[in-house]
């Protein structure tokens, strides 16, 4: 798995550089399908709703691109899963303001900017995949034992204070351990020399998605406080998003309330306490998934704990945990300002006081509000177990430290996903 190395590394294509995808994208996808669908540009010109089109497609092939760089910097995503999601949704999002804004556009052109688009980024993506593999260089003292290590990355030890020939290297070493002087002087030369230096901690969390819990651990912004800017417009995007969906969701919820009280004596709805931001209780509102009898009561730390293959649940309820879909009334606790679309999970009131005397920290994680779906939730899903719990909380440390649009939208992809194909973490 790993090997010392020593000579130069061939330049990672210059297809990878966002300028050199931009450039590809906007000649094949936004100029090209001018020219197939006009004799000219000044034709097209003149053609009724094309610039509005023109500089949508733009627009939205510019987002696109952005919101797939953005969301696969994160641990266990590739370009090639996400090119769908990130370019439905930019796509989606202008369509929907040239709706919202009465303006004319040419679906022609615009729907073929945006099958070029989707074309052109999974071709980039199966070209780059076999070219994008990096190269650690591992300075002793950080040990890869017990390391359950991606594929798509090279681990080199180093055995000699030498700067790797590689101009894009990655030299990786444990800054808190006591290195000997001379291999001190090597990463000091390394990175005057513009090398990439990182500290064994900060590429652990980039490799598996989870931040260390032996220690608090500042975030980016050099503080335990998450990002206050995005905390404050997100609660603006769940309370507007949430407005704009409940009359759409009533009917269905009608439907499915229907269909539990029919399944299965009970009523079709079940309150929870849980704890939310800050520590503070609320009653958190689901589709009721299990027998009423268990269900209904305030759970205790037994009673609490669903296991994969707990008998208290009823036939209807299986299907709606593994599409998720007893999680959507929340919708009101979002609407209340207790909890997020996406964010830490919200405990049971028992167990959470339980991990709060067994786990150091876990209360950090109330520092956000909890949400319907999680970054634990899309990685490794529901746990009971004390050991499970804390490897749960390193996945949600990780979501606070790296908290931002970016990762929420990886996020709410992800979520989709295993709605709608039923496979994945629960």
């Amino acid at each position: 798995m790993s090997r010392e190395l020593q000579v130069p590394r061939a330049r990672a294509s210059v297809f990878n550089a966002l300028s050199a995808q931009f450039l590809i994208g906007f000649v094949i996808a936004v100029i090209l399908p001018t020219y197939l669908r006009f004799d000219s540009f000044d034709e097209a010109l003149a053609s009724s709703g094309f610039p509005n089109s023109f500089f949508g497609a733009t627009i939205a092939m510019t987002l696109g691109l952005i919101i797939l760089r953005r969301v696969t910097a994160y641990p266990g995503t590739r370009a090639f899963g996400f090119i769908l999601p990130a370019f439905v949704g930019s796509f989606g999002l202008v369509l929907a303001a040239l709706f919202a804004l009465r303006l004319q556009y040419n679906r022609i052109y615009f729907s073929s900017a945006f099958l070029a688009t989707i074309t052109v980024f999974f071709i980039l993506s199966i070209y780059l995949l076999p070219r994008t593999r990096r190269r650690f260089y591992v300075v002793p003292g950080f040990d890869l034992h017990g390391l359950t290590l991606p594929r798509e990355v090279e681990w080199i030890r180093l055995r000699s204070p030498v700067v790797p020939d590689d101009p894009s290297a990655f030299i990786v070493a444990d800054f808190r351990h006591d290195h000997d002087p001379v291999w001190d002087r090597m990463l000091a030369e390394a990175a005057v020399m513009g090398r990439t230096v990182l500290h064994s901690k900060q590429v652990l969390e980039s490799i598996t998605g989870r931040v260390s819990i032996e220690h608090l651990s500042e975030n980016n912004f050099g503080s335990l406080l998450p990002n206050l800017a995005w905390r404050k417009a997100k609660r603006a995007v769940d309370l507007i998003s949430a407005l704009m969906l409940l009359p759409l969701l009533a009917p269905f919820f009608l439907a499915v309330g229907a269909w539990i009280r029919f399944d299965s004596p009970g009523p079709a709805l079940f309150r929870q306490t849980r704890v939310g931001s800050g520590g503070r209780p609320f009653r958190i509102i689901k589709f009721r998934t299990m027998r009423q009898c268990d269900a209904g009561v305030e759970a205790d730390m037994a009673t609490a704990m669903t296991q994969h293959a707990d008998d208290r649940i009823t036939r209807v309820g299986r299907w709606l945990r593994r599409t998720r879909i007893d999680e959507l009334p929340q919708i009101f606790n979002i609407i209340r300002g207790e909890m997020s679309w996406i964010g830490p999970r919200p405990e049971v009131l028992s167990l959470s006081q339980w991990y709060e005397s067994e786990i150091p920290f876990y209360l950090y994680r109330h520092i956000v509000r909890p949400g319907i779906t999680g970054w634990a939730q899309v990685n490794q899903g529901h746990v009971t177990e004390l050991d499970a719990v804390h490897h749960k909380l390193q996945y949600d440390f990780y979501y606070i430290k790296n908290f931002s649009l970016w990762i929420d939208i990886l996020i709410a992809i992800r979520t989709v996903k295993i709605a709608v194909t039923g496979f994945g973490a629960k």
